[in-house]
């Protein structure tokens, strides 16, 4: 996943699947998996909002100055891409 040029780096796809699995298994009813960039720590970490509007607290890779940036978003339960 997120391979090419307009990514900092390609995501293992069974790491991803584990990270929808673990925010559909959480304890807290997380809707949302934020693939978050961590430029200090150059990788990618999950982030679960139950929240639509959380997504917005994030700048989008790329254009963000701040340490940690928004590649993606998904649905946990349609995994469609939402951003």
């Amino acid at each position: 996943m997120f391979d090419g040029s307009d990514f900092p780096k390609s995501l293992d796809e069974e790491v991803f699947n584990l990270w929808l699995e673990n925010g559909r298994q959480s304890k807290i009813r997380y809707n949302y998996l934020l693939i978050v960039w961590d430029e200090y720590e150059a990788k990618y970490r999950p982030v679960y909002a139950e929240h639509r509007n959380e997504i917005g607290e994030y700048e989008i890779y790329k254009t963000s100055v701040s340490r940690e940036s928004l590649v993606a978003a998904y649905d946990l339960y349609s995994e469609s891409r939402i951003v």
